[in-house]
């Protein structure tokens, strides 16, 4: 394996994000755990919906897929399935992941493909205009919701314990060093892997600033076993502080792309492998 370093997979964009904005810091440490990885390039793919955050794969020096809003997970699911042997990361935000995309949020974690969900979770519509996303808290007032949020926010970590997610953490940018372990834990997991990441609105979310996440989160204690689900499910209701660290982990699950026949006992990816023309002949022959 070709050694890498971070700056291989930096692409130097101009990037259409706020000053300040929590986006550049999450991009910053992404950058830095690729490198620190030394992932190859050819074997590594970003998948994104639409927003502010689904911008991030095209800022890096990857392969990328921008899907439909709230469409990164099918297609990352197909890619995945289509060639196991790739690494493929999802990027996007709470709006789009747990939003548009909160069906297909809720099926890819019941298939447990083999994907990093790295989840920008700023509690706000950033690309929009700044109205409620679907964790924004309730009473909070915005540009669309004048009189405050009347709808009780999703929680995707405990959400996605129940479903039996098999990779499951909150990460925060103002702790980097946890949030680069993480990931990189969360990479090398076999199985549907998310992250949630606390990251600051500047421009459109006044309460949830950086200071907020900061005085408002605390570290998962170390007691805390990862594998205990009934205590993985208690810990993602917390929120007085908000635990950060890995809350739930199941290596035991097998990956959907395993669960496949033509995976069972070899993994060479779809369009490497030579089609038996007689083979063929006889399938079609059996529907004409």
């Amino acid at each position: 394996m070709k050694e890498q370093t971070a700056n291989e997979f930096d692409n130097r964009p101009e990037m259409a994000w706020c000053p300040g904005c929590g986006n550049y810091a999450i991009r910053n440490l992404m950058l830095q755990v690729l490198g620190e990885m030394r992932l190859e390039r050819e074997n590594l793919v970003f998948v994104s919906g639409i927003g502010q955050a689904a911008k991030a794969p095209q800022y890096y020096n990857v392969s990328y897929f921008n899907g439909l809003h709230g469409r990164a997970l099918p297609a990352a699911t197909g890619i995945k399935a289509a060639n196991p042997r790739l690494t493929v990361v999802v990027e996007s935000g709470d709006g789009d992941m747990y939003g548009e995309g909160g069906n297909h949020f809720l099926h890819a974690i019941r298939r447990n493909p083999d994907l990093t969900v790295i989840v920008h979770n700023n509690m706000v519509y950033g690309l929009t205009k700044g109205q409620a996303s679907p964790t924004t808290p309730l009473g909070t007032v915005t540009p669309a919701q004048v009189h405050g949020v009347a709808a009780a926010p999703l929680n995707p970590l405990a959400l996605a314990i129940s479903l039996d997610a098999s990779f499951v953490a909150r990460v925060s940018v103002h702790r980097p060093e946890v949030m680069k372990a993480i990931v990189r834990q969360a990479i090398e997991h076999r199985g549907f892997s998310l992250v949630d990441v606390f990251q600051s609105c500047v421009t459109f979310n006044k309460v949830n600033t950086l200071r907020w996440f900061t005085d408002n989160t605390s570290e998962v204690p170390p007691g805390h076993d990862p594998s205990d689900r009934q205590a993985a499910f208690a810990m993602a209701l917390r929120e007085d502080p908000w635990p950060i660290g890995v809350l739930y982990r199941h290596h035991g699950r097998q990956t959907f792309e395993k669960g496949q026949k033509m995976y069972h006992a070899d993994d060479t990816p779809l369009f490497r492998r030579r089609i038996d023309d007689a083979a063929m002949r006889t399938l079609i022959g059996r529907y004409r």
